[in-house]
């Protein structure tokens, strides 16, 4: 990859990776979690403004360093405005010395044979070769699973890689992300198949060439380690997936190698209406127990 000093604090640094990239269709619900109800904003325009706020109040918290958050997955609207006057991704590394990651995946398809397929992205291309030029590291991309179905996760961890080898190839480095529900009643089984598969990919990577895992925290107590200590695989990342941050903490700690990446616990707790103190203490706590949770394994 490009940036050797990125690359080691991916392969290696103590921390967890920040998920800021809440889109379109999530945007309200964050925002409202935020205390900033539908009635603020007229528009998409300035409901954008407001969550560029939020996340822009994050990354300028004392505790948002990299010595904790090692990295942070921003929103392609997040990525083309501003932070403290800096371009975001510049700001990120340059002040805050955290690596920059870019959602790429435009939502999902339909549930058919038990999963939430991508859906296309024609224009990939010319979004990675932007987020190449913006000083971006690597991407990220969710589909979901919702049943344990073999063909479905099949095809959810195929196309994943197809398009993880698209991004590869622009020199950037994917988090490949296929979320198993929490709230499904064989997510134990659905965890073992993606295990499978993922290991069936993985064997298959051209030497010298890695990806990135964002999962699941799973049922089973390092069910996963065989991937974190999979050679093709820089870091495997756990999304928090809606448990509360207690539990997905505690979930985190006891899976060895394995760090955060979590939004919805992130952001838990944290009021448009705090001071810059409260708000600042509030962060600064939630980093201190995701970034412990994150290293305890």
């Amino acid at each position: 990859m490009t940036n050797a000093a990125q690359t080691k604090q991916m392969q290696s640094g103590p921390g967890f990776i920040a998920a800021l990239d809440q889109s379109g269709g999530s945007t309200p619900k964050a925002l409202g979690l935020y205390g900033v109800s539908e009635t603020a904003y007229a528009n998409d325009g300035e409901m954008f403004d407001l969550i560029h706020g939020m996340r822009a109040r994050i990354a300028q918290a004392p505790a948002f360093t990299g010595e904790k958050v090692i990295g942070a997955i921003l929103f392609e609207m997040t990525m083309d405005r501003l932070i403290d006057g800096k371009p975001s991704a510049t700001y990120l590394w340059e002040d805050r010395n955290v690596v920059p990651f870019l959602k790429v995946d435009k939502g999902l398809e339909d549930g058919a044979n038990g999963v939430k397929l991508m859906k296309p992205m024609p224009d990939l291309d010319a979004l990675l070769i932007r987020a190449k030029a913006a000083g971006i590291f690597g991407t990220k991309m969710r589909s979901v699973i919702d049943a344990a179905n073999a063909d479905g996760i099949n095809a959810i961890v195929a196309q994943q890689f197809e398009v993880g080898a698209q991004i590869y190839g622009h020199g950037l480095m994917p988090i490949i992300e296929p979320e198993v529900n929490i709230t499904i009643v064989d997510k134990i089984q659905a965890e073992e198949l993606l295990l499978a598969a993922l290991t069936r990919h993985l064997d298959t990577l051209p030497a010298g060439q890695q990806v990135m895992l964002k999962l699941t925290l799973p049922e089973k107590t390092n069910l996963y380690k065989s991937l974190v200590d999979h050679p093709s695989v820089m870091r495997v990342v756990a999304l928090s997936g809606g448990y509360d941050r207690g539990e997905a903490n505690d979930r985190l700690s006891k899976n060895t190698g394995v760090i955060a990446s979590f939004s919805r616990a992130l952001t838990e707790g944290l009021s448009a209406g705090q001071s810059d103190d409260e708000f600042n203490a509030t962060i600064g706590a939630t980093i201190n127990s995701i970034a412990a949770a994150s290293n305890a394994g």
